[in-house]
């Protein structure tokens, strides 16, 4: 055996297809029926409730156009939570390491692409037409971009073009995406295992360190090296919930966290912050930790049960509140507050409420029909294609 083998054969337990054949055979164990894990979708939408807090009270900006001045002087405490709440980003990467190593699982290249595509870009297309008309209504907030760059927004690629954003929080989405071609090129392409995930999360660790001492644009944005620990203590603890505790893992995690709370407080806090809107570097750190022990909390089954059946509504309405929470919640904001003279804290919790709303009318009327559809019409025309190329041999 070669050293990454023998540092990996006492963790695989038999279960890696991939076994070292100079060890002796050991019967799998009965594969483990996943059910859905709920607290998950609960994580899902307290990260984007997060985000949305940070975006409404937690900064300076449009946002203050809105309110018509500063939310710090609006909401004297709330918004000093609310300036932590960009952190919520970091729970989806977390999250996103996690659900992606498990749905991946025993999928082909084609399936787990085709159902990235069926999962993101229905909801996303509905989100930039919805923000692209309130930004022709009420431009005053957001203002409308020229029609070649608002088309290339669809294509999801608008950031690496240089091309201005429709949706502000899509610059998350390129991250996702970068991450998902690293983990199918990888892992997925020959199936996922044990061994290549943990060789995988390894490998990407040390990457990002060399590409920190390369420090240029190209291998920030290929290796991600600020953004993958939380990726990929994520994919660590999926391993953990699969197979059990041990030290690789939780040291893979370990390390995972140390590198993401550097990253945390070098992006958040600089010497000398002062304002309604500076952050503790003590507290970034804490909430850096609180995203891996959430998701750890799951992967060991301690939040088993937080079970209720509308954690999974939770969940779904959680990608499509989060696309369209931060222009057109601007937008109610501005309407509610400064139109109608309501409250601050009511305008609040209704714009939440209505942001909800038509996450759910999305997810009922785009998602649901428009995802399926195209996912099943893709693997359709896939096995079609499968079956020509077959009989042209």
């Amino acid at each position: 055996m070669n050293a990454v083998d023998q540092a990996l054969a006492p963790t695989l337990r038999g279960q890696d297809p991939g076994q070292d054949p100079e060890q002796p055979p050991v019967a799998p164990p009965a594969p483990r029926r996943e059910n859905r894990l709920r607290a998950l979708d609960g994580l899902r939408l307290l990260a984007a409730l997060m985000v949305c807090l940070y975006h409404f009270t937690g900064k300076n900006g449009t946002i203050s156009s809105s309110w018509h001045q500063s939310p710090g002087l609006l909401f004297p405490t709330l918004s000093k939570i609310g300036t932590y709440g960009c952190l919520g980003v970091q729970f989806f990467f977390v999250i996103s390491g996690f659900v992606i190593c498990m749905s991946s699982w025993g999928k082909t290249l084609g399936d787990f692409f085709r159902s990235r595509i069926a999962r993101l870009y229905p909801a996303y297309w509905a989100a930039l037409l919805m923000v692209g008309a309130a930004s022709v209504l009420l431009p005053v907030v957001v203002h409308p971009l020229r029609s070649d760059e608002f088309l290339m927004n669809f294509t999801m690629l608008q950031q690496p073009m240089g091309v201005p954003r429709v949706l502000g929080v899509c610059w998350t989405l390129w991250v996702e995406m970068r991450f998902y071609v690293l983990f199918a090129l990888f892992v997925i392409w020959k199936g996922v295992t044990y061994r290549r995930v943990v060789t995988f999360c390894i490998l990407w660790t040390l990457a990002g360190a060399f590409a920190r001492v390369a420090d240029t644009a190209l291998t920030d944005e290929l290796v991600m090296r600020d953004h993958a620990p939380y990726f990929i203590g994520g994919l660590a603890l999926y391993l953990i919930h699969r197979y059990g505790s041990d030290f690789l893992l939780w040291g893979i995690v370990g390390m995972s966290f140390l590198l993401g709370q550097r990253y945390s407080v070098t992006a958040l806090w600089h010497p000398g912050m002062h304002g309604d809107f500076h952050r503790n570097p003590h507290v970034i750190q804490a909430i850096s930790f609180l995203a891996f022990a959430a998701v750890a909390a799951v992967a060991l089954g301690w939040l088993r049960w937080a079970n209720w059946s509308w954690l999974t509504l939770a969940g779904a309405l959680t990608y499509p509140f989060y696309l369209i929470h931060e222009h057109l919640g601007w937008f109610a904001i501005r309407i509610l507050h400064r139109g109608l003279g309501l409250d601050p804290y009511a305008t609040l919790v209704l714009t939440v409420a209505i942001l909800l709303s038509l996450a759910y009318l999305m997810n009922r009327f785009v998602e649901k029909p428009f995802g399926t559809r195209l996912k099943r019409t893709m693997t359709a025309q896939s096995k079609q294609l499968a079956a020509r190329l077959s009989g042209g041999k």
